[in-house]
C-alpha cells in the first residue's frame, strides 16, 4: 500500500525530540574479555594508512603539491599567490585535523565535564600564521614555501580575515578559546558562520563612512570543516498550546522551520596536542523551494521560504533600526542559541546520564546577553520534550549557566519587544512570564510589600511596548555572573544588578578581568621583540607565553643601556613597517622620527574620539600660534585613528568625518605637518592592529569613567610596550595598579563624580565658554568652517553644548594636560624606554591563560584534559 500523510500533521513535532548520533563520537565495541575490538577491515591496513602530523620540510612540501593538484586542480606553471596561501592552508589544516580528531577522540573516552562558550561574535584574525605558531612549524613551512618559490610573507598576506566579529567581545571570545586549547581545557566555542562581516569600510571623497559588503567568503574559507551529518531543525512563529495536563507542559507547531548545519573550525593549542572547536552555525532552508508555486509562474514566491531561512545567517548585526532588522536579530540568537543547545545535549545523551546530571558535565557561558535566549530553550527542552517538573528543570538551567556582563551603560541592555517575541517565539515567551512569576514571588516571600522593588526586578519591563530585561533573564538564570575588570564589576554589584546582589548575595557575583593571548598579541604580531624577550630572559619561548609573569625578568635590563638600544629599534623598525603599510594601501606618506599616538577602537561616544580628535584640533592652532623656533622645540606627533560606526549612528559617523577632513588639512599644512600628522585608517580590522599596536608609542584609553567595562586593546598595547594615556576607568586601573602609575598617564573625573556632573549639566549648566574656553575655541573653529562645512557637524557639537552625556567639557582642560605631560615625558627618550620596558614588563596579569583558569576553576568547575601523546584509536 501506497504510504500516506494527514496534512495536519504537517509541520508538527512528535512527541519528544529523537536522538541522532552523529558521524562522530563514537567508541569502539569490545568482546567479552573488556579488549577493544576494531571496527571493521584489517586494522593494521587501517593503521599504517594513518598520517601523522607533518614535521618534516620534505613532507610539507609533499602536501602542498599535493593540493595544488588535487584540491585546487592546479599546475606548477598557474599558480598564482592566492593559490599558494590556499595550498599552505589546507596542509596545515589537514596538520590540524589530526590533532583535532585526537583530541575529541580523548574527550569521548575521558568523559569530561566540557564547558561550551556561546558568543554572537568570534573575531579571529588571519589563521594561518598562528596555526603554524601553534603547532611549532613556522619555520619548517617558511622554508618549505620558499623552496617552492613563494615568499612566506606575501604567502601570509593573501588570508582574509573572518568576518565573524566587530569588536572586543568577539577578539576576547577569540583569545579564550585559544587559551582553553592552550591549557587543555575542553572547551568549545558556538557562534554563527556570517555570510558577510559586518561590512567593508570606504570613506567617500566627502569624508563620510561608506558601508560596503563584506564578502569574505568569496573565495572559500580553508579552515572551516562542512558538517552535513550535524544538522538540526529550528522552530519560529507558529503556535504554543499549554496541555491541559498540569505539567506546564506545551506542545509548540507550525510557523516556519529551518535548518542549522554546522562548520567547525579547529582551534590548536600552543605547545600541545589539544585542538579544541569553534562551530558555527550556518542557515538552510528545510525544503529547497515551493514546487507548486514554481510551476504555478510564482517564481518569487517558490524560493520566499529559501531566501527567508538563508537571510537568518546573511550578515553580521543587521541593522535593528527597522522592525525587518529587529525581527531578523531576534532570529538569529534563537536559531543560534537553539542549535547549539540541541548539539550539546545530544553529546551528553551519549553519555546515557540522568537529565539532572546535566550541570555535573555541562557548563554554558553566555557571553553578554547575545545568548540569553538558551536559558528559556534549554527550560522548553527539559519541561516539553523531557517530561521534567518545573522545579528540577529550573534547578539544572541554573547550575548550567554563567553570565558574563560586558556593559553598565542602561541603553546596552539587551530588552526585546514582548509582542515580537509572542509572534517569533510564542512558546519562549509564555516560559519567560512563567519564569518572572516564579521569581517574582520569591523576591515577594523575602521583601514582602516592596512594589517598587518588584517593578525594578521583574523581568518584563512596563510600558508600550513590554520589553523583556534579557540582562535579568542572565542572571537569575545564571549560576554565577561576573564583570570583565575589577571597576566595572564593582558597578554591577552596586548599580544595574543591585537588587539582584541583595536578594541572591554577593558570592554570585564575581570579576574575571579580561585577559589577551600573548601568543598572537606579541609573538605573532611583534617577532622581533619577542626573539629580544626570549634572549634577555634565558627561557624557551614556550614557558614565558604560558606564564606571562616570567616577563617581570625584564624589568632589571630597563638600567641596560644596550639593551634599551635594542628594544628601542625594534620600535623604530615597527614604525616603518606600518608606515610602509600606510604608503602601500593608501599612497601616504608617514613620517617616522615622530610619536605614534594611536587609538583604535569602535566608533562610540563613551568612548571618546570626539575628545582626541577636538584635542588635536586644539594642538593644531596651538602650533600655528608659535614662532617656527617655537615650534622647533615641539615633541613631534603622528596620531592614528581607525574604528568602524554602526552604519545608524549618525554621531559616531560624524565623529569619522570630523577627523578625515581635519586630517585634510593639518597634513597640507605646511607651517605644521612637520610636526603634527593625522591618519585615519579604513577598515579595521584584527590585522590592522597587528601592525598599527606594536608601533605605538602611547595609545588612548579615554572613555568617560565608569562606561568602559574592562578593554582590551589597552593591554594589547602594553604588552608592546606602548604607555598608556586614559582615564580611571575599566582595566586601565588595573594596568596601572600593575606597572605603576608613574608609567600610565591619568586624567578626568572619577566615576563618583560622573553623576553629579551630568545632573549640574541637565539643570545648573554653564556655558563652555566660561567653563572651558578652550575648547569653546575649538568648537567655534569648526562651526565655522574651518575643515568644510560646518553645518554638517552641528548635531556632534551640540552633544557637547548642550548635555554633554559623556563630559567633553569637564575632562578637556585634564585632557590637554595630560597630552603635554606626555610630550615632556617623551622627549627624555632614555627614560620613555624604561617606562616602555618596565610596562612590558608588568604585564603578566593579563593574559587570557590567566582569565580562562578563573573560570575553569571557578566558575565551571572543569579541569585540563590532557591528550595523551600516543593516539588511541
Amino acid at each position: 500500500m501506497i504510504p500516506t500523510i494527514d496534512p495536519k500533521t504537517i509541520g508538527k513535532p512528535a512527541r519528544a525530540r529523537r536522538h541522532v548520533r552523529s558521524l562522530t563520537g563514537y567508541l569502539p565495541e569490545k568482546d567479552a574479555s573488556g579488549k577493544e575490538k576494531w571496527p571493521l577491515g584489517d586494522e593494521k591496513v587501517w593503521k599504517a594508512g594513518m598520517r601523522t602530523v607533518d614535521k618534516d620540510v620534505s613532507d610539507i612540501t609533499k602536501s602542498f603539491v599535493n593540493h595544488v593538484h588535487t584540491s585546487l586542480a592546479r599546475q606548477p606553471y598557474n599558480l598564482d599567490g592566492l593559490g599558494a596561501y590556499q595550498a599552505a592552508a589546507l596542509s596545515v589544516r589537514d596538520d590540524l585535523l589530526i590533532n583535532w580528531n585526537h583530541t575529541q577522540n580523548t574527550y569521548t573516552r575521558t568523559a569530561p565535564k566540557r564547558a561550551y562558550y556561546l558568543s554572537l561574535e568570534f573575531l579571529m584574525g588571519r589563521t594561518l600564521d598562528n596555526a603554524l605558531l601553534n603547532l611549532g612549524l613556522k619555520d619548517k613551512f617558511k622554508e618549505s614555501v620558499e623552496l617552492l618559490g613563494f615568499n612566506f610573507e606575501d604567502t601570509l598576506e593573501k588570508e582574509r580575515d573572518a568576518a565573524l566579529g566587530n569588536g572586543g567581545l568577539g577578539r576576547l571570545a577569540a583569545c579564550y578559546l585559544d587559551s582553553c586549547a592552550s591549557q587543555e581545557l575542553p572547551v568549545w566555542g558556538y557562534g554563527l558562520r556570517y555570510e558577510y562581516g559586518i561590512f567593508q569600510q570606504l570613506i567617500s571623497s566627502e569624508g563620510d563612512q561608506l558601508e560596503a559588503p563584506d564578502p569574505w567568503l568569496a573565495n572559500q574559507n580553508p579552515w572551516e570543516l562542512p558538517r552535513i551529518d550535524v544538522v538540526y531543525d529550528v522552530r519560529f512563529y507558529g503556535h504554543a498550546e499549554r496541555l491541559e495536563d498540569g505539567t506546564g507542559r506545551a506542545l509548540w507547531h507550525g510557523g516556519q522551520e529551518v535548518l542549522a548545519m554546522a562548520y567547525d573550525v579547529m582551534i590548536p593549542g600552543y605547545g600541545t596536542q589539544s585542538t579544541n572547536n569553534l562551530r558555527l552555525w550556518e542557515s538552510k532552508p528545510k525544503r529547497g523551494f515551493d514546487l507548486n508555486s514554481f510551476n504555478a509562474g510564482n517564481y518569487e514566491g517558490a524560493v520566499a521560504a529559501s531566501n527567508s531561512a538563508q537571510a537568518i545567517t546573511s550578515v553580521l548585526y543587521p541593522n535593528d533600526h527597522t522592525s525587518f532588522g529587529k525581527e531578523l536579530r531576534l532570529k538569529q540568537q534563537y536559531f543560534w542559541t537553539a542549535a547549539s543547545l540541541a548539539d550539546i545535549l545530544r553529546r551528553f545523551k551519549n553519555l546515557d546520564k540522568p537529565m539532572r546530571y546535566l550541570p555535573d558535565y555541562v557548563a554554558i557561558q553566555l557571553n553578554d546577553t547575545h545568548p540569553t535566549l538558551a536559558i528559556p530553550e534549554l527550560m522548553r527542552i527539559l519541561i516539553d520534550e523531557e517530561d521534567l517538573r518545573w522545579d528540577d528543570a529550573w534547578g539544572i538551567v541554573t547550575n548550567v549557566f554563567f553570565y558574563t556582563n560586558h556593559t553598565v551603560l542602561p541603553e546596552a541592555l539587551e530588552k526585546w519587544a514582548v509582542p515580537l517575541m509572542e509572534f517569533v517565539l510564542p512558546r519562549h515567551m509564555q516560559i519567560i512570564y512563567d519564569i518572572n512569576l516564579f521569581f517574582l514571588q520569591a523576591v515577594e516571600r523575602k521583601f514582602p510589600g516592596d512594589r517598587d522593588r518588584l517593578a525594578r526586578m521583574s523581568l518584563i519591563e512596563e510600558g508600550f511596548p513590554k520589553q523583556v530585561r534579557m540582562a535579568h533573564l542572565a542572571c537569575i538564570g545564571s549560576r554565577k555572573v561576573n564583570g570583565v575588570a575589577e571597576l566595572h564589576s564593582e558597578l554591577v554589584r552596586t548599580t544595574i544588578l543591585k537588587d539582584f546582589v541583595d536578594f541572591e548575595g554577593i558570592s554570585k557575583f564575581g570579576n574575571v578581568t579580561n585577559g589577551i593571548t600573548p601568543r598572537r598579541w606579541l609573538d605573532q604580531c611583534n617577532p622581533e621583540l619577542s626573539a629580544l624577550i626570549t634572549k634577555t630572559l634565558k627561557l624557551d619561548k614556550a614557558v614565558w607565553l604560558k606564564d606571562l609573569t616570567k616577563l617581570e625578568g625584564l624589568l632589571p635590563f630597563a638600567e641596560n643601556k644596550a639593551f634599551r638600544a635594542e628594544w628601542a629599534a625594534i620600535k623604530q623598525r615597527n614604525k616603518e613597517r606600518l608606515a610602509h603599510y600606510v604608503q602601500v594601501t593608501l599612497g601616504l606618506i608617514i613620517r617616522t622620527d615622530a610619536m605614534f599616538d594611536v587609538q583604535i577602537k569602535r566608533i562610540h561616544e563613551y568612548k571618546r574620539q570626539t575628545l582626541n580628535i577636538l584635542g588635536v584640533i586644539h594642538r593644531y592652532y596651538a602650533l600655528k600660534n608659535m614662532t617656527p623656533a617655537q615650534r622647533s622645540k615641539i615633541n613631534r606627533r603622528v596620531v592614528f585613528f581607525a574604528g568602524k560606526a554602526a552604519p545608524a549612528y549618525h554621531i559616531a559617523k560624524l565623529t569619522i568625518r570630523l577627523i578625515v577632513n581635519v586630517a585634510r588639512v593639518i597634513n597640507a599644512d605646511p607651517e605644521t605637518k612637520e610636526f603634527l600628522q593625522l591618519y585615519f585608517l579604513p577598515d579595521y580590522s584584527v590585522s590592522l592592529a597587528e601592525v598599527l599596536i606594536p608601533a605605538s608609542d602611547i595609545s588612548q584609553h579615554i572613555s568617560t569613567a565608569g562606561t568602559e567595562a574592562s578593554g582590551t586593546s589597552n593591554m594589547k598595547f602594553c604588552l608592546n610596550g606602548g604607555l598608556l594615556l586614559g582615564t580611571v576607568d575599566g582595566a586601565n586601573i588595573e594596568i596601572a595598579e600593575e606597572v605603576g602609575e608613574d608609567n600610565v598617564f591619568f586624567f578626568g573625573h572619577l566615576t563618583p563624580a560622573v553623576e553629579d556632573l551630568r545632573y549640574k549639566h541637565l539643570y545648573h549648566g554653564i556655558p563652555i565658554d566660561q567653563q572651558c574656553p578652550a575648547l569653546a575655541d575649538v568648537l567655534k573653529k569648526i562651526s565655522g568652517g574651518a575643515f568644510g562645512d560646518g553645518g554638517v557637524y552641528e548635531p556632534l557639537l551640540n552633544t557637547i553644548r548642550q548635555s554633554d552625556y559623556y563630559l567633553i567639557t569637564d575632562d578637556f582642560d585634564s585632557y590637554i594636560a595630560a597630552l603635554e605631560m606626555v610630550d615632556e615625558a617623551y622627549l627624555d627618550k632614555e627614560e620613555w624606554i624604561k617606562k616602555s620596558i618596565r610596562t612590558t614588563a608588568k604585564m603578566g596579569k593579563f593574559s587570557s591563560d590567566r582569565a580562562i583558569n578563573e573560570y575553569a576553576e571557578s566558575y565551571w568547575n572543569i579541569e585540563p584534559c590532557p591528550v595523551p601523546a600516543e593516539p588511541k584509536y
